[in-house]
């Protein structure tokens, strides 16, 4: 054998050799004694709540009233209000901009000349009626003997005219002929009336003269925030061109979705115009929390096809004044609730029906919690009326046993009736308090 196989044996029983005293030399691991105690769980109280209801939500801040600013004639922008911009207020009936007015002026005195012109022309028509009266008064008169008509009517007579003397001679031998009624362009009443209609378009026409002046000036409907514009002075404008938009100032729109089990929760919530439903908006901003006050203004009787829920729109009056700070310490400016926002809401229910809060994570798959009543673990169905990211609001079909605490800790394996062990009770209530 050589002498590299002698060294690699060596070595391989060197080895061996360890590893049989390492085996040989350890020494027993220390036996614990077997765990039987039951395990341990965090829990908290649980008691029913004793405010009033609140429904959650959230939606965009939206106006509740917008209206489009265009131009009702054409012509040239001749002056545009400096506030009419961007992001500016308004106060209602401010001019925006103003039309040059020059054609709309000369349409104004030419309608007046014109009214002024049919004006003499009624009054003509009215004094040739008369005449025509008084004339044909006379000719009645003179119909009395067929010689005295013909001795008493000559080529100059108004009444000849469209009576000739032969036409008196057939017709004063008869009765029906005398009875029989003069011609009415004799009386002159339907000229009258033509004048008289001819007055009526002409101050039409001045009406709408001054109408298009007056539209050279466009004010602001009401008071409100610009959202949009495109006005410069120069611009020439046609009718029906949009030059910005103007959102009411007095109150915004909030548009919440609630299922069918939130909304039921609120009596009265479909007929809300009949009565203001209380609810409050809130808005981050700053790292603070601001609220302000609304109400419900309507819900729609449609549900959603897509979502199954109900559309709730709630009211914020005077929205561009500072909200309130619910977050304390010093609040600085109060901000105005900003449109377009996305805000929490709550919606103040007047439902008696009691209910427990409790934390989130103690509601369970299966829509169950975990109680302990003095060491036994109980398995409580329950029913959600509402659930947020922190608390979650149900009903318990069965009372739950007097002194009861709710689990929020985690368990492996649990079963109704088990053993369990506690920590110290704590006076923590089982409902936190909300933001807000």
């Amino acid at each position: 054998m050589s002498r590299q196989a002698r060294l690699v044996l060596a070595v391989l029983g060197g080895a061996v050799l360890i590893a049989v005293l390492m085996v040989v030399l350890r020494s027993r691991p220390e036996e614990a004694p077997r765990d039987d105690r039951a395990p341990l769980v965090q829990s908290v109280p649980l008691a029913r709540s004793t405010q009033p209801l609140t429904v959650l939500g959230s939606g965009t801040v939206q106006p509740s009233e917008e209206v489009t600013i265009a131009a009702q004639v054409s012509g040239r922008l001749a002056y545009v209000n400096p506030q009419f911009r961007e992001g500016s207020l308004v106060g209602s009936g401010t001019t925006l901009f103003r039309i040059e007015p020059s054609d709309y002026q000369n349409r104004v005195s030419s309608a007046q000349a014109e009214v002024a012109a049919q004006a003499v022309a009624v009054m003509q028509a009215n004094e040739e009626a008369r005449i025509a009266k008084e004339e044909l008064s006379r000719f009645a008169q003179r119909q009395g003997t067929k010689d005295l008509a013909e001795q008493s009517i000559d080529s100059n007579d108004f009444a000849a005219r469209f009576l000739p003397p032969r036409e008196l001679e057939n017709a004063g031998g008869s009765e029906a002929g005398r009875a029989r009624a003069p011609n009415r362009l004799a009386t002159r009443e339907p000229q009258l009336r033509s004048a008289k209609a001819a007055q009526q378009r002409a101050l039409a026409q001045l009406a709408d003269a001054r109408l298009a002046l007056a539209r050279t000036n466009v004010r602001a409907p009401f008071a409100g925030l610009v959202r949009t514009e495109t006005a410069a002075v120069g611009k020439l404008v046609q009718p029906g061109q949009e030059l910005g938009s103007i959102v009411a100032a007095s109150s915004y729109e909030v548009r919440i979705s609630l299922n069918e089990r939130e909304a039921a929760l609120i009596p009265g919530l479909l007929q809300a115009r009949t009565s203001r439903i209380p609810a409050s908006v809130f808005l981050d901003y700053g790292g603070r929390k601001w609220r302000w006050s609304a109400f419900v203004d309507r819900a729609d009787s449609i549900l959603d096809p897509q979502t199954r829920t109900i559309d709730v729109f709630l009211r914020v009056p005077d929205p561009l004044r500072g909200g309130v700070n619910t977050t304390g310490g010093n609040p600085g400016q109060a901000p105005p609730l900003l449109l377009g926002s996305y805000v929490q809401a709550e919606i103040l229910s007047s439902s008696s029906k009691p209910y427990f809060q409790i934390p989130v994570e103690a509601l369970r798959a299966g829509n169950t919690i975990w109680t302990v009543t003095g060491d036994r673990l109980r398995i409580v169905p329950v029913e959600v009326l509402q659930r947020t990211d922190r608390v979650a609001n149900v009903t318990i079909k069965a009372a739950p046993d007097k002194g009861a605490r709710v689990v929020v800790s985690p368990l492996r394996t649990p079963v109704d009736g088990m053993k369990v062990r506690t920590e110290q009770p704590t006076d923590k209530p089982a409902r936190p308090k909300t933001d807000g």
